[in-house]
């Protein structure tokens, strides 16, 4: 698979004491209007794609020995993030896009794109560039459409593009929203499920939010992206959603989705630029299963640890950022149990953890030791240490057998192939080579009774 260029992310400015007044009093009346989602979630349903080759990924597999590995590796490495598309090529767009879809396809994953490439994208700020002009820009995204073959694909089209029109005359508006509607259009036919910008909580009002989407087709879209690169909480932004939901509903346009981006809302509110921020944490892990009628994501739109443009250039991976982020932050959340809790378990383990004599390291050789980090009835989330001997390794897998009753529903950190009641996991692309005495981690969730495996680890 290709290398994907580093994204160039949007910033984002003012919080707007006014106008965050004004949502508050809107989402009042809209949570009247349209009442609390009640299905287990929106309108869709998956796993998101990892990515074995992200940033993160390839900082991870670099730096075995550094003390913040573990720590971005189990909290960030190890989770779906959206692929950016945002260096405008016209003659390599369509095979980067045909390869990533087809690899998460392959995966029997869902893939999900940011397209950051419009003309006079962020008004000239950190993150400028894009398609010389809108004719070109569509050239673009045809080509992008092309790639995606008809393969489902979520698809966050072009950050700040609404939100952000200061710069912008009234007939260069006018031509932006007809753009963005055409491109919607252009990558529904493909099979893609398209979402439209919709800032963020405290930036401008429902209304007026609503007013730009309808303007820019929204009605041909599955719905709305907001809190790209922001730090509004996920709670105020779904009030948000459903005031947005609700201006919608009054322009006849209805039946729309939000998407939530969640990568950085974990924390303290703050700067706009995440760069020179230590309070700042993850929010929910991306999910598909929102727990909502009205919202179809929780994602990390924007990357964990990738840099704003303040401190460091806008897009470029940055460990201290990640490790700052991920510190604090609980193991990712299960989809084991049949109805999996909506935030990461806080409480103690009903199972105590347990560490097992780790198994042998002689030579180049590798252990391996199990702890289970939660439990709850019918299922358990279980974490793996995989430590090399005496020699570096370049791949390593770790097998047990599984106890009556047992079956595993999702892995992250390795690959998962289970032959009769033997489960076995190999490293994953990014956390093979490991040098003598390093170790990398892999967490499962299963259903059944936890129990404490004997392991078996070959390099």
């Amino acid at each position: 698979m290709p290398l994907s260029p580093p994204h160039q992310s949007p910033h984002r400015r003012r919080r707007l004491t006014l106008v965050a007044a004004s949502v508050a009093c809107a989402t009042a009346a809209a949570a009247v209007a349209l009442g609390a989602g009640t299905a287990s979630a929106g309108t869709l349903s998956g796993v998101l794609y990892r990515d074995p080759d992200t940033a993160v990924a390839r900082w991870v597999a670099a730096n075995p020995n550094d003390s913040r590995t573990p720590l971005i590796s189990s909290r960030i490495a190890s989770q779906p993030a959206s692929r950016w598309l945002s260096n405008f090529n016209l003659s390599t767009v369509q095979s980067e896009v045909s390869t990533y879809v087809g690899a998460a396809t392959g995966a029997g994953q869902v893939p999900v794109l940011t397209l950051y490439g419009i003309p006079n994208r962020d008004c000239g700020g950190a993150s400028a560039g894009g398609a010389p002009d809108l004719n070109q820009y569509q050239t673009w995204v045809t080509n992008i459409a092309r790639g995606l073959g008809g393969r489902t694909t979520l698809i966050m089209l072009e950050p700040d593009s609404l939100a952000l029109l200061t710069c912008l005359s009234a007939g260069e508006i006018t031509a932006r929203s007809q753009a963005l509607a055409t491109a919607t259009r252009t990558l529904k036919a493909a099979g893609a499920k398209v979402y439209l910008d919709a800032g963020h909580s405290a930036w401008n009002s429902a209304a007026d939010t609503a007013g730009r989407l309808a303007n820019a087709g929204v009605a041909d879209a599955d719905g709305f992206y907001t809190n790209v690169s922001n730090f509004q909480s996920t709670a105020n932004e779904t009030a948000f959603g459903r005031s947005v939901l609700s201006a919608l509903s009054g322009r006849g346009i209805n039946g729309k989705r939000q998407v939530i981006d969640t990568s950085r809302n974990g924390g303290a509110a703050g700067d706009w630029c995440g760069d020179d921020n230590t309070d700042r944490r993850i929010g929910r892990y991306p999910t598909l299963d929102t727990g909502d009628a009205n919202i179809d994501a929780f994602l990390w739109v924007k990357p964990p640890g990738e840099a704003d443009g303040c401190r460091y250039a806008a897009g470029s991976f940055q460990p201290d950022l990640a490790a700052s982020l991920a510190t604090g932050a609980p193991l990712p959340p299960t989809t084991g149990p049949t109805t999996p809790p909506t935030t990461p378990p806080t409480t103690p383990p009903t199972t105590p953890p347990t560490t097992p004599p780790t198994t042998p390291q002689p030579g180049g050789a590798c252990g391996a030791t199990y702890v289970t980090s939660s439990s709850w009835q019918g299922g358990f989330q279980g974490q793996v240490t995989v430590k090399a001997g005496g020699g570096a390794i370049s791949a390593w897998s770790v097998s047990w057998t599984l106890a009556s009753g047992q079956s595993i529903n999702q892995v992250w950190g390795g690959v998962l192939s289970v032959n009769g009641s033997t489960a076995t996991v190999r490293n994953a692309a990014w956390n093979g080579s490991l040098a003598p005495g390093a170790s990398a981690e892999f967490g499962f969730i299963a259903s059944g009774a936890a129990a404490t495996p004997t392991l078996t680890c070959t390099a």
